[in-house]
């Protein structure tokens, strides 16, 4: 059995956690930045890397201690090498990169990205590849095929807001403060969801890809019509959401030979609304439905390690030299998309 080190900073959680090879959390950190960016109304990042910068070495010395062990006990040193904001992503790499050359241990740099791809694995042991993955973040919303550590074919992207970010807007225009996913889904829980009509941006189309800029758009001019009441605004916006993701899906499998599971991961993932509309999807498919617990749906330190051990299994490790990186597509080869905000 090895352990790994997982280190995670790129955003407004600064993170570290223990993972062993078979799939133990021996310890873990999280701190959230909520509060300092709340008044802003979503991340500011100069505020976020200079939190990960006070908070991370305590953190990691927290760990260490709570498990018992030196960092020459590590198998690997795993940290978020983008993408991502790029001053807390710096701040979290270059403490691997320290702790690694100080300890003699190997350096494993991360995909955030694969992190969240394969956080499922984490929590179900039984969970084999190949798999469609439905990615939908802050940052992200995609389709994917994880075919194997290292190998990941997308078939689906945002040409414009990843889901989060609709998610985030949404909170905002009404008033419902930051972090905007949960006070969404809370207040859609009092709403009518067939209440205001809203679009559906490119369901329908045959091309596999989001779009959630117009969908934004729409509840701002709902909510200043003055006609629809906050909690029917946040349902219809849900079920709007749920549509999309529901038809993008269909668009993008359809073409494949049938795929054993369905996965969600991301931040996203944590919705209810949405996990349930994803759970029958994929049983109406005959395909199994694997979320990950709702602890390893936020961005976390565990995945970041699991990530490490599992490229660790395939011989894998990093030069110290391995340079941050605020863009990082999971697939290179993907062909680019349309829209001037698409994110690979």
């Amino acid at each position: 059995m090895g352990i790994v080190l997982g280190i995670e900073s790129s955003c407004d959680e600064t993170a570290a956690a223990l993972v062993t090879t078979d799939r133990r959390i021996v310890a873990q950190r999280i701190a959230s930045q909520v509060e300092a960016h709340a008044p802003y109304g979503g991340v500011v990042p100069e505020i976020a890397a200079r939190a990960h910068a006070e908070k991370l070495a305590p953190m990691i010395a927290e760990v260490m201690q709570e498990a018992g062990l030196e960092l020459t006990e590590l198998d690997a040193i795993a940290a978020t090498a983008g993408p991502g904001l790029i001053g807390g992503v710096m701040v979290g790499l270059v403490s691997a990169k320290a702790l690694a050359m100080a300890s003699d241990v190997p350096l494993i740099a991360i995909n955030h990205l694969e992190g969240h791809a394969l956080s499922p694995r984490l929590a179900d042991e039984t969970l084999e590849f190949p798999y469609a993955l439905l990615l939908v973040s802050g940052g992200h919303c995609q389709i994917l095929m994880v075919e194997r550590v290292g190998k990941y074919r997308r078939l689906s992207t945002t040409i414009d807001d990843a889901l989060g970010e609709a998610f985030d807007k949404t909170a905002k225009i009404l008033g419902l403060g930051y972090p905007g996913g949960p006070a969404v889904e809370q207040l859609a829980k009092s709403g009518d969801a067939d209440a205001v009509p809203l679009p559906r941006p490119l369901v329908g189309s045959g091309e596999p890809h989001f779009s959630f800029a117009g969908l934004k758009s729409a509840v701002l001019r709902a909510k200043e019509s003055g006609v629809h009441r906050d909690e029917d605004i946040a349902a219809s916006f849900q079920k709007a959401a749920v549509d999309c993701l529901l038809d993008r899906l269909r668009v993008s499998l359809d073409p494949l030979d049938h795929v054993p599971s369905l996965v969600v991961a991301g931040g996203v993932a944590a919705n209810q609304k949405i996990r349930s509309a994803l759970e029958g999807f994929a049983t109406d498919r005959s395909m199994r439905f694997v979320a990950p617990p709702l602890a390893l749906c936020t961005d976390n330190a565990a995945m970041i390690a699991w990530a490490g051990a599992e490229r660790l299994a395939s011989g894998q490790s990093d030069p110290l030299d391995f340079a941050a990186r605020p863009r990082w597509p999971l697939d290179p080869d993907a062909a680019p998309v349309r829209g001037a905000g698409a994110k690979a």
